[in-house]
């Protein structure tokens, strides 16, 4: 059996994902540490034979250990897609589901909806409200559906919004956002969860980079700004003009609107 040890949010942890399923597909059994409740979904689908918190004190045939100590540095030296510097640095090589295997819920509260996700695990990556108050009213005179996402990191949207689904089960989010319309979100793990799930998803980058975090999908629209001085990420300014949210809004309809 390998290990695969990887700590991190649920956008770094379903990065790893393709490293599972080429292992998988080439016969071996995978034990995997890190937060269960996002490697949970790597064994519902079957990449996955062990999830546990913690190393365990087993013998394995090999170690894939992404840290700063580890084998595999957690982050790429040169601006790169992430999942292409981790099989690059395991010289694993094949293709990978961009699709996750997961059956829609029976019953999702998230059918037919356009899902909306304003927030993330950093306020630097977070836009003024008004940019998805904007999306909202746009999409609801075109005669849509909106509901919006609350996960762990996103309580305090509840003060500001009615129509909602919350969970804190990425399991269970995964499986409704299978049977959703399309997804728009910012750079966070639920937007990777969404473009995984194979529905359209439209992210907003702002300070981060969207070439190293580009998540898993057939259907992934990145909208930014495309300023001189992004991505910043983690040094963000107070100004944030890489969120300004009449600009950011006029590219979201141009993207939306050419895909119509």
């Amino acid at each position: 059996m390998w290990v695969l040890y990887r700590r991190g949010g649920l956008g770094d942890t379903l990065l790893t994902f393709p490293i599972l399923e080429l292992l998988k597909r080439s016969g071996r059994k995978v034990w995997v540490v890190g937060n269960t409740d996002y490697f949970v979904i790597a064994k519902e689908v079957g990449w996955a034979d062990m999830v546990s918190s913690e190393m365990p004190k087993t013998e394995f045939k090999g170690k894939i250990l992404i840290s700063y100590e580890g084998n595999v540095k957690p982050f790429p030296e040169k601006r790169m897609w992430i999942v292409e510097h981790y099989l690059q640095s395991l010289s694993l090589r094949g293709e990978f589901s961009k699709v996750l295997p997961l059956e829609p819920a029976e019953k999702s509260p998230l059918k037919g909806c356009a899902v909306l996700h304003p927030s993330s695990g950093s306020w630097k990556k977070n836009p003024s409200l008004e940019l998805f108050f904007r999306i909202e009213h746009f999409l609801k005179k075109e005669g849509y559906k909106t509901i919006y996402l609350i996960g762990e990191a996103d309580s305090w949207l509840k003060d500001h919004i009615k129509s909602y689904f919350e969970s804190y089960s990425p399991l269970e989010i995964a499986k409704a956002l299978r049977a959703a319309l399309f997804f728009v979100g910012l750079d966070s793990g639920l937007s990777h969860l969404a473009s995984y799930c194979g529905i359209p998803t439209f992210i907003f980058y702002g300070p981060t980079d969207p070439i190293v975090w580009k998540p898993i999908g057939e259907r992934i629209f990145q909208i930014s700004l495309e300023l001189p001085c992004s991505p910043c990420f983690p040094e963000v300014c107070e100004e944030r003009s890489c969120f300004h949210a009449k600009a950011l809004f006029a590219k979201f309809l141009r993207t939306f609107n050419a895909l119509s």
